[in-house]
């Protein structure tokens, strides 16, 4: 277990990475030239897909840069450079760009497949650390990461030369996004699980209980009332009918009624029901209307057709 005083030394030797770290981005970044515009110009216009392939660190580094084009708009995957010297070249087609990853640009996988790529006419994107490289020679456009320090104390663990190249491959794509005006909505369409996918793609009618909506007469009886509550399991009832309702009370009316009024009991219900009830349309998207019970701090709304009759109730805890 560390002590105090080796608890301050792992904090500055973090820090000493960040530093590290931060000033190697600096230095690439400082280097953007019009290699950068170019690689991505030729992206955008190609008609196949973009390909990425690295070996080892670099290839961790190409799947999540794959990863990150293939949900902004760019159709991208990752290719092994071993399993493509054996049989996987197939998967490369004339129309695709290829993004070849190695910091030292002298990584034998990778040089053994330029051959085929030229045989197969792609343009060539490399993201090197040395721009005399064998790998950056052979590229039609040339990125260059090289970082003066690895943040590992032994210059050996690839550290800020990862965190450059993982970066260029940021910049690429979302440069590209930009470009292509790349909406949340484009975003959400390929992650409709998340929660994004709900903000934007789900609206209240997807949602919403539609089923045994508690709707009770103005005239009820305040024992009518809390059993009409008690079966909705909404924690609210409806007063009127779908086609006119002229308030709600929740679970929260009801208590705070029993404190105010000593004979609520004998009340009409219409004495202490909230009579603004607020309303959505059907169609509201599933964010707003959470938003707007945030905003409100509320808990339910009730949501109108097109037709204006109630036909659900929607709750903020409901869940895709």
């Amino acid at each position: 277990m560390l002590n105090k005083s080796g608890l301050v030394r792992m904090k500055s030797i973090a820090q000493k990475v960040f530093d590290i770290e931060m000033a190697s981005l600096n230095e690439v970044a400082s280097r953007l030239d019009n290699s950068f515009e170019e690689a991505a110009n030729a992206i955008q216009q190609t008609k196949g897909k973009l390909i990425v392939c690295g070996m080892g660190k670099s290839g961790h580094v190409g799947r999540k840069i794959s990863a990150t084009f293939t949900s902004t708009g760019t159709p991208s995957f990752f290719l092994h450079p071993a399993e493509a010297f054996h049989g996987d070249l197939g998967m490369i087609s004339p129309n695709d760009i290829v993004l070849l990853i190695s910091y030292s640009g002298e990584t034998e996988e990778i040089l053994k497949i330029i051959p085929y790529l030229q045989y197969n006419k792609n343009t060539v994107i490399a993201i090197t650390g040395n721009p005399n490289s064998t790998l950056a020679k052979h590229a039609r456009h040339h990125l260059n990461v090289k970082v003066s320090q690895e943040a590992c104390p032994l210059e050996l663990a690839p550290t800020s030369s990862t965190t450059a190249t993982l970066v260029m491959g940021d910049a690429l794509a979302i440069a590209l996004m930009t470009v292509r005006d790349f909406t949340p909505a484009d975003f959400a369409r390929f992650h409709p699980g998340g929660s994004l996918g709900r903000k934007l793609l789900v609206t209240v009618k997807d949602l919403m209980r539609t089923e045994s909506l508690p709707f009770i007469n103005t005239d009820a009886s305040f024992t009518q009332l809390v059993i009409k509550m008690s079966e909705g399991k909404l924690g609210m009832v409806i007063i009127g009918d779908k086609d006119n309702v002229e308030g709600v009370i929740t679970d929260g009316d009801l208590r705070r009624g029993l404190v105010k009024y000593e004979d609520i009991h004998h009340m009409p219900i219409t004495d202490f029901m909230n009579t603004d009830p607020i309303f959505v349309n059907e169609d509201e998207m599933v964010f707003d209307a959470d938003e707007l019970m945030l905003q409100r701090k509320i808990t339910t709304l009730l949501i109108k057709s097109s037709g204006n009759a109630v036909v659900g109730v929607y709750q903020i805890f409901n869940q895709v």
